[in-house]
Parts: structure tokens; sequence; C-alpha cells
């Protein structure tokens, strides 16, 4: 007759692991659990996706109904892009958002050029200066200058009104850096020698072998410094005195954030049609300085999570 061991313990003398629920006297997989789970995300999405929504409805909606409303329409009962018109006919908002493109395609590319091409420097042992750049790298994310200093700075290079002062002081970030060089560190070191050996010169290493291997990582980091790029205000706010060279975020914090009432020659609408009401103009900056980056991020979304893992940890 076979008997039955009883069962061995937890390594350590600790008890089984137990399974709770929220719901009393319901497992985690049983329906009324799945169905509050089901509830409370679909609750959360609600949340993020209504004010999206009344803030695209409330740009499209006609003067009517906004006037009606008092403020924002959740859904518009006769669409219509007058506010959008206005906006790009004006040419305020038109060469904000031309602005903010340029200083966003350019500063993305000087960069990120620059910091790959530091990071593969900190990345190579023996390279020139090696330990004193990255001290000073990691110690310009302790301490950082403040608003005073930098605006003396960029006043005593004469960038004052000038787009490369939206560009030259937030040109490298050194977290960036930090994880593209930990990505560069994890590339195999055999791949480096053998090139070596066939003769290839540190820029063909790094054209050639290092970066066909680090297309997350970079491609996540070119989305880092967009991002940056295309949502910074302050730097506009400090240097830019002329309201022509203004990127399309100084819009959006003067018009929207600081309720600023749009003049008679910053829109444009054509005879006969009334002026759309200030909700409308405000609703449709709004969705101009979002859309972009909206059209953008899907496309690096899935290099997202890999990139910033690949590069941050190293084992």
């Amino acid at each position: 007759m076979t008997t039955l061991s009883p069962p061995r313990p937890l390594r350590g003398g600790g008890q089984p692991r137990k399974s709770y629920s929220a719901i009393p006297g319901e497992s985690p997989g049983s329906p009324p659990w799945r169905a509050l789970k089901s509830l409370l995300l679909l609750i959360c999405v609600l949340l993020v996706v209504l004010p999206f929504v009344a803030i695209v409805s409330t740009s499209i909606a006609d003067t009517a109904q906004v006037t009606k409303a008092g403020g924002f329409v959740l859904w518009p009962d006769n669409p219509t892009f007058t506010s959008y018109e206005a906006l790009l006919s004006g040419g305020l908002v038109s060469k904000a958002m031309m602005v903010s493109v340029g200083v966003t395609v350019a500063g993305t590319a000087i960069s990120l050029v620059s910091s790959i091409m530091l990071a593969y420097g900190l990345s190579r042992p023996g390279s020139f200066g090696h330990r004193p750049i990255l001290i000073l790298l990691l110690m310009s994310m302790l301490f950082v200058p403040g608003v005073i200093p930098t605006y003396l700075m960029v006043k005593q290079l004469g960038m004052i009104n000038s787009y490369w002062s939206l560009i030259l002081p937030t040109m490298i970030n050194a977290f960036n850096v930090i994880v593209l060089r930990s990505f560069f560190m994890s590339i195999p070191g055999e791949l480096i020698d053998a090139a070596r050996i066939d003769g290839a010169s540190e820029f063909s290493i790094l054209t050639r072998i290092v970066l066909p291997l680090s297309k997350a990582s970079v491609g996540v980091i070119g989305m880092f410094y967009a991002v940056t790029y295309w949502n910074a205000f302050f730097n506009a706010l400090l240097f830019m005195n002329d309201a022509s060279k203004w990127p399309m975020q100084l819009v959006l914090r003067t018009y929207v954030v600081n309720n600023a009432s749009l003049s008679g020659g910053q829109v444009d609408v054509a005879a006969g049609v009334p002026v759309p009401p200030a909700q409308s103009l405000q609703a449709a900056i709004l969705v101009l300085s979002i859309v972009p980056i909206v059209l953008v991020y899907p496309f690096v979304q899935r290099h997202m999570n890999k990139g910033v893992m690949i590069g941050a940890v190293k084992g």
C-alpha cells in the first residue's frame, strides 16, 4: 500500500503563498473579479480620452454651440474648421508651427549626433580624457546652472533672438548620453577588435558596426530629444523677444495658459464669417501643438521599452 508523504515545506520555513482578492470570497480569475478590473480599466480610459475628445470637439464646434455650452463641447452638432482656418491664415500659429518643426528637426539631429559621438568615445576604455569627461558629465546631472548664468552666457554669445538659443543650451542631455554609453559598452568587444584588425577606423566602426546594432536605443533617444525640443517653451520665453520667432509651445502658453486674447492681426476669417469664440481658438491651438507628436509616437513606441531597458541595464 502506497503512503502519501506530507507536503514539503517551502525553503526557508515559509508557508505556501496564498491568493488574495479584492472581492471577499472570489479568486482573481473569477467573473466578478474580471468584471471589476474591466470596469476600473474603462474608467481610466475614459478619464484619459474624454478631455482629449472635449478639446477636439470644442475646436471644431460652431460659435452658437460653444456660446450655448459656455465653454467646452463634448460632441459638435455642426462641425466646422473655422478656428483652424482663422489661426493658420492669421500667420501667428502657422509661423510658430514652422519654427517648432525647424527647431525640433535641427535640434534633434544635432543633439543625436553629438550624444552618439560623446557616448561612443566614453564607452571606449583608454580614450583621451575618458574619466575626467565622464565625471564632468555625471556632475552636470547633480549641479544644474541657474537661469541667470544661462541667460548671461547666451547673451554674451550674441544669441538673443536667435534660433540657436533654443538648441545649443540643451544640445546634450547627460542622461541620454549615459544610456547610449551603457548600450555601446554591451556590444561584444570581439566585433570591434576584428574591425580594427581589418583596418577600420573608429568612425567606420561607429557607423558600420555600432550604430546598426543600436537602432532601438538611438531611436528612443532621438524620440526623447524630439519631445524635449517640441515641448520646450522656457528658453523661448527667456531669449526670444520677437513674437514672430516664437515656437508653438510659447504661443500655447501665452494664449491658452495665460488666457491672452488674440488680436485681429493674428486671426483671419473670410468676409461675413464671425470670428470664432476664444474657447474654440484656444482648443485649436492646443490640438495643433500636440498632433505632430501624436503622429510620430506610434512609429517609435515599439522600440521604446526595448531601447531604454537594453541601454540602461547592463547584465
